[in-house]
């Protein structure tokens, strides 16, 4: 039994190589200008989050504000109607 030979055309080869290496740069390119794009977006909500930190922190203070006159006012209201104020 004889071995066989394979003959192949080595600049074929190569062509191909660089072929598939060309398009494997090209998605390495697409993907970093996609990854630049996502970090500008995580930016944007980053900032975005702040602002609503800082909203949220401002309506609490403003709500706890409201609570505490509401509870002067009320008990303002039971000291008056039990005339529970002292009479000079």
């Amino acid at each position: 039994m004889t071995n066989p030979t394979i003959q192949t055309d080595i600049a074929e080869v190569l062509k191909d190589l660089q072929l598939g290496q060309k398009e494997i740069l090209k998605e390495i390119s697409d993907i970093k200008v996609s990854l630049e794009t996502l970090k500008g977006d995580i930016k944007a909500l980053d900032t975005k989050v702040e602002q609503l930190d800082k909203r949220i922190a401002n309506q609490e203070f403003l709500n706890r504000g409201v609570f505490i006159g509401l509870l002067l006012a009320l008990l303002g209201g039971v000291v008056n109607f039990f005339g529970w104020i002292p009479k000079s």
